[in-house]
């Protein structure tokens, strides 16, 4: 899927991105191409600015919760491994995210309300990747395929964090091992989360690296749901214009007859 407009769901569209027949609500819609400030900081990447510098406050008032370093990686440089990141697929856009599985966790949260729904879903872009300093590369010479967990916590306080509370359901996720160590290599995958046993609706998303050394991932579909993998197709920019157009042409049309439309005799 090609990169998505970053909070297109919670903005005035968002009517139309739930107008196909299901009963998902969508919460949240991120693809990372509009980071705040971005500062490569060597490798093309922007490892001391926190995800929630760059990319907080979209939508107005959301925020992320970090663990560690959670960086921000640049497609299209020329530093990365002496030639810059490479994404023949184009699913990355011009930025992505990227997560440790070493030593250190990197972790990313993300809070939200689900109401009375079931299941929180996730459809998300990962793959292989990896870093040629700050201590990398970390994966190893032959490649390692990258594993996501995505954990739901119970958040009854409706704070933002990693997940203190209950734990409610997981799901990993497994991508494929990369060509080389600057080209991606996308997978999309779609996890269903129950929700079950949450107090009042405020549930936290983590999501962490397990496997893989490094590996990151992309456009974000966060969605509330009585039906597991139950996450709403927003159209691209491209196909609003078309909409539009249409929309445009079917009420100047429909001026026209009505200008036609003769005036009864007195």
């Amino acid at each position: 899927m090609r990169p998505l407009l970053a909070a297109l769901a919670l903005t005035g569209f968002a009517g139309f991105a739930s107008m196909p027949a299901n009963s998902a609500t969508v919460l949240y819609s991120q693809n990372f191409e509009n980071p705040t400030g971005f500062v490569n900081d060597g490798g093309d990447f922007n490892i001391y600015r926190p995800v929630n510098q760059l990319y907080g406050n979209q939508p107005a008032g959301f925020a992320f919760a970090q663990n560690f370093t959670v960086e921000t990686l640049l497609i299209g440089g020329s530093q990365a491994f002496g030639q810059g990141y490479k994404d023949p697929q184009g699913v990355g856009g011009s930025y992505v995210l990227g997560l440790l599985s070493n030593v250190q966790d990197d972790l990313l949260g993300l809070s939200f309300n689900v109401g009375t729904n079931q299941f929180l879903n996730f459809r998300v872009d990962i793959s292989s990747i990896d870093l040629d300093r700050q201590g990398g590369p970390f994966v190893p010479a032959q490649g390692l395929a990258p594993t996501f967990r995505f954990s739901l916590f119970d958040n009854p306080g409706a704070a933002t964090g990693l997940g203190s509370g209950t734990a409610l359901s997981f799901a990993d996720v497994t991508g494929t091992v990369g060509p080389n160590k600057y080209t991606f290599d996308w997978t999309n995958a779609v996890v269903g989360l129950s929700t079950v046993g949450n107090t009042n609706g405020n549930v936290i998303l983590r999501v962490d690296l397990v496997a893989g050394g490094y590996a990151a991932m992309d456009n974000f579909v966060i969605a509330a749901s009585d039906q597991a993998g139950d996450v709403p197709s927003i159209p691209e920019p491209a196909t609003w214009a078309l909409m539009l157009a249409g929309l445009w042409a079917v009420a100047r049309l429909a001026g026209r007859a009505k200008a036609r439309k003769p005036v009864p005799a007195a």
